[in-house]
């Protein structure tokens, strides 16, 4: 079972099983223009074509709509997605598929439009108001009660993982934070990635994704174990975020070895296609480690951030409104996070910094969160990254309502190795402030 292996010992009252969620996946240069047969052969007739303006530039959608033609597949393109999407960008995306009458979606884009299709394919195939299916406290957190039309996901960034994943995240404008859908029904029918697709891909955006991915696969490795879970009553019950398995321990710790090794390769040389390459399948990996473990702490403190940004614009992204992404609000505050939740698990927390390249020599347990921490600000220096929070707008004074919009991602926080409480995450904010 891996590393550490006596962290899947049972107890008395957690689970004793877990779920494997496997994701069906076609990887190499070219596949993009392989999806009219792949949506052929899932039956589809009449297609919603999910992407953004930015990626509208390139030409990806076309290789995918001029493939569906030559299928003999009718299309209609939406490219409205909201980069970072919001409660009303879901909600338009939603308008459009319920009126077009689809009987599948293909997806081209980074994870805004993957779960942006996502979120319009659940609520075109099972009206409701829009917080019915979302995440227990802010939503309902009612079950989707069916299958969805098939979907097929063409990621054109190294990171989200959102390909293989269950779950859709996006900005609650009124409430000023993100918050998601989770079900294992929203996850893709197929994975079409490209990794020609990264060639492309200014460094930010590299740096973000490539940084996201390795959040997911450090939260999915060093969240709670499912051992340690309550046992659901119904098997059925069972949540998708399951904790720390032996599944998502394989896949974590491969995706960690390789974003160690390529993404600082990545972000520094847009012409190097083998860096480029190996993020592309990382992020994948990633992606199926957290789709099942689940992430923690620094992706539940991402959504508050996000939620509260001011004036921040991060460059090479779109310029009209103020934002974070998504990976850049995960991984700032990572290291304070990992400083604090390394005695929950040590051993991990020290393998994880040693996968990512870290010098372990000589260290013992005691040392293994300063490590990590350490790794991964080196990490944000060598790609030019925000060294804190402050460096994109945030002070110590707003560490309150920082813990406030934290606080109720709790289908997150409960996967921590360390209990963690309002005071905890004011603190650990704090701590995120400047690492240099």
């Amino acid at each position: 079972m891996g590393c550490c292996h006596h962290y899947f010992t049972q107890t008395p009252e957690g689970d004793d099983a877990f779920v494997v969620d496997a994701s069906r996946i076609v990887f190499g240069p070219g596949c993009l223009a392989e999806a009219g047969q792949h949506a052929q052969a899932l039956g589809m007739r009449r297609v919603g074509v999910f992407t953004d303006r930015g990626v509208l530039g390139h030409p990806y959608v076309e290789t995918v709509t001029r493939a569906l033609a030559a299928a003999g597949i009718d299309f209609a393109v939406y490219d409205q997605v909201k980069v970072e999407p919001t409660d009303g960008s879901f909600q338009d995306a939603a308008r459009f598929a319920t009126g077009g009458r689809f009987d599948g979606f293909v997806s081209v884009g980074g994870g805004s439009v993957i779960d942006t299709c996502k979120a319009a394919n659940l609520y075109s195939s099972h009206p409701a108001d829009l917080l019915a299916y979302v995440n227990a406290p802010i939503g309902e957190g009612r079950a989707v009660p069916g299958l969805l039309k098939p979907h097929i996901a063409c990621p054109t960034t190294c990171g989200t993982g959102s390909e293989v994943t269950g779950v859709a995240v996006f900005d609650l404008s009124a409430k000023h934070l993100k918050t998601g859908i989770s079900s294992r029904l929203l996850k893709p029918a197929l994975a079409l990635v490209d990794p020609a697709v990264a060639a492309s891909l200014p460094a930010t955006v590299v740096a973000a994704s490539g940084f996201d991915a390795l959040s997911h696969a450090l939260e999915a490795y060093t969240a709670l174990p499912y051992t340690r879970r309550a046992r659901p009553a119904n098997a059925a019950l069972r949540p998708v975020y399951q904790g720390a398995n032996p599944w998502s321990d394989a896949s974590a710790l491969q995706a960690l070895e390789s974003i160690g090794t390529h993404l600082v390769r990545a972000v520094r040389d847009a012409g190097d296609a083998e860096a480029r390459t190996e993020m592309m399948y990382a992020g994948t990996l990633a992606g199926i480690a957290f789709g099942t473990a689940g992430c923690h702490i620094p992706h539940a403190m991402s959504y508050a951030v996000a939620g509260l940004v001011r004036d921040y614009r991060p460059p090479e992204y779109p310029q009209d409104h103020p934002m974070v992404p998504h990976g850049m609000a995960v991984i700032l505050n990572a290291p304070s996070v990992y400083r604090w939740t390394a005695p929950g698990c040590p051993e991990r927390h020290l393998h994880g910094a040693q996968c990512l390249g870290a010098d372990a020599r000589g260290a013992t347990i005691v040392d293994a969160g300063e490590i990590l921490a350490q790794r991964i600000i080196a990490m944000m220096q060598e790609t030019l990254f925000p060294g804190g929070l402050a460096a994109i707008g945030f002070g110590e004074a707003d560490a309150p309502a920082l813990a406030e919009g934290a606080h109720p991602q709790q289908r997150l926080l409960t996967n921590s190795p360390r209990p963690v409480g309002k005071a905890d995450l004011a603190g650990l904010f704090r701590g995120a402030m400047q690492y240099w």
